[in-house]
């Protein structure tokens, strides 16, 4: 008996789509230093457009949305558009069995990298904090791509339905004790609660945590609208120029109803609700629109290297930004940035060569045909 998924739900495409890694990359990018780097320029000059990329590089407090609030669901749902590729690869060559075993390995591979990454053991049992960036992009990965193995899509479609209203009835009517239902306020809802009962160890807001129990659910959904995508994009009846098109009217159709779906469930990243979902996904659809325009139809290609660089090692720097002191190095190499020879431009200066020791790392990785790959 064959156990590869269904050919009809098989997409045949193979190769690498260059826009994909470097829009990987572009959400690295902010990460590694370039975020810095605006504030550090901000510190400098505070005319309007730096004041207003600045503010837009900053998280909200809660309710909201900035550019930064955009940067995970934008990697989770590129995690989901790679699967796609990634595992319709392997059903084709090694059948559903290896491949759900490859899923399992990952993740939890990943999983275990995520608790390391935020200090494992250092500080005792206590302080090992259980669900961060990397375990959640290893849940959503899991589930995901466990979903893509063994559903058409239809039933995904419905499954993804399913987490975003059901999450949003669990934080509507389930009352919280002390607070009743349907309040979203820090603190009073119910992903908040959940954290606060049943998440072991570490918190990182104390009690509760942004990257939650509850909260997992949806952003499973997150990475189902990236495997929708990623189908999308491999469907080789589809000429690529109606593909930007459709992903364009796919962006904006989210973005709309998220919003209007938020005038009652508020969109809040930190708890992940099902309208940020649909906000941020839509988002993500015009950012993958906009780079598969210009780099797989226009064929535009030169200027994305850098990100290209960035976005096939996004785990290597990502981790070696933890090991790796490169502010330390920075610093050694121009001063503090108060007390250097360069005055208020320390700090732009000290930013700006943590990003370019970060570039020149992964573009040595690159040239070599070095990759992590879990």
């Amino acid at each position: 008996m064959n156990d590869t998924k269904p050919s009809a739900d098989v997409p045949s495409a193979s190769s690498r789509l260059l826009s994909l890694d470097a829009l990987r990359g572009f959400y690295m990018f902010w990460i590694i230093g370039a975020e810095d780097i605006v504030h550090a320029l901000r510190k400098v000059s505070r005319r309007g457009p730096v004041d207003f990329l600045s503010n837009q590089l900053q998280h909200k407090a809660w309710e909201g949305l900035a550019f930064y609030d955009l940067i995970f669901p934008l990697f989770i749902y590129i995690v989901g558009v790679s699967l796609v590729f990634s595992l319709s690869r392997s059903l084709r060559a090694a059948g559903r069995a290896a491949t759900v075993r490859r899923i399992l390995r990952r993740s939890a591979l990943l999983f275990l990298i995520g608790i390391l990454y935020y200090g494992g053991l250092a500080d005792g049992l206590d302080k090992i904090r259980l669900m961060g960036v990397l375990q959640r992009i290893a849940l959503c990965y899991l589930c995901a791509a466990l979903i893509f193995c063994v559903a058409k899509l239809r039933a995904m479609m419905a499954v993804c339905l399913a987490l975003l209203i059901g999450y949003w009835m669990l934080m509507t009517f389930v009352p919280v004790p002390g607070h009743g239902a349907g309040n979203f306020a820090e603190g009073a809802n119910l992903a908040n609660y959940v954290d606060s009962r049943y998440l072991p160890f570490r918190k990182w807001d104390g009690d509760h945590d942004p990257e939650g129990l509850l909260s997992t659910l949806p952003a499973v959904a997150t990475c189902l609208l990236g495997v929708f995508s990623g189908l999308f994009l491999v469907n080789t009846r589809v000429p690529d120029r109606k593909k930007v098109l459709y992903l364009v009217a796919g962006g904006i159709a989210g973005i709309v109803v998220g919003h209007l779906w938020g005038l009652q469930f508020p969109v809040i990243k930190k708890i992940w609700t099902s309208s940020y979902v649909l906000v941020a996904g839509g988002y993500s659809c015009l950012f993958l629109a906009c780079f598969y325009q210009v780099i797989e139809v226009w064929q535009v290609r030169r200027w994305a290297a850098p990100f290209v660089w960035i976005g096939m090692n996004p785990i290597t720097i990502y981790l070696a930004q933890n090991v790796v002191d490169f502010r330390n190095i920075a610093e050694r190499m121009a001063g503090g940035p108060v007390k250097g020879l360069f005055g208020s431009f320390g700090e732009l200066l000290i930013s700006s060569l943590v990003l370019g020791m970060s570039f020149l790392l992964v573009r040595f990785l690159y040239q070599r045909k070095i990759f992590l790959r879990l």
